[in-house]
């Protein structure tokens, strides 16, 4: 047999097992994506906050609009989220069915928020982000790799007991470590606000 048919007969064998592959792999792969992207936007479509924000940090706000102490933290989450805003994407995020669409538009225009809203009706972010409270937030690095989720800061000391203004700051902390690559002495601090699990 010549070398250029023998050549062929690889080259298409080699496309047949590619083929087969392919077909055994490809519903895995879709299935894995859509595990992805239970998260919505407003409008209903899919989205997945990790994928839009290349190259950056990634923070989820956990929030919901009936949570007095989530509403309390508005001006925080703003600003910390304008001072990193080349470093780190911040995404809202409303675990609770109960919040329409309609709803988290009005919570936004309300509390003056400019930040991405997701309804996270699958609760894909709140178990990929470990978090049960709203407030909460959850810091990815560059990687996708979890490193902070807890408190913003301490100015709730328990439900209903405040302090005058925060002595330490978890979420601004976290973020640096994030983007310079350092460790942080604690990767997960308990949060006050509304339970998650009491949303459904």
């Amino acid at each position: 047999m010549a070398p250029c048919c023998r050549a062929f007969r690889i080259f298409r064998w080699l496309l047949t097992v590619l083929a087969v592959v392919a077909a055994c792999f490809f519903p895995f792969l879709v299935h894995s994506i859509g595990a992805q992207a239970n998260a919505v936007d407003l409008a209903g479509n899919p989205v997945d906050p990790f994928l839009s924000s290349p190259g950056k940090v990634v923070v989820l706000v956990f929030v919901r609009t009936d949570c007095p102490v989530s509403n309390r933290y508005a001006p925080t989450i703003q600003r910390i989220s304008a001072q990193h805003l080349d470093r780190a994407a911040f995404w809202l995020v409303y675990p609770s069915k109960a919040d329409s669409p309609d709803t988290i538009r009005k919570h936004q225009q309300d509390f003056s928020y400019k930040l991405p809203a997701l309804r996270d009706l699958q609760h894909t972010l709140v178990k990929q982000g470990r978090v049960q409270i709203t407030p909460e937030v959850a810091v990815f690095d560059v990687n996708r790799r979890l490193i902070y989720h807890g408190r913003i800061d301490n100015l709730y000391e328990d439900f209903g007991r405040a302090r005058s203004t925060p002595t330490t700051h978890e979420l601004d902390d976290a973020i640096q470590a994030a983007i310079n690559r350092k460790p942080l002495s604690a990767d997960a601090v308990p949060a006050v606000g509304c339970y998650i699990s009491d949303l459904e």
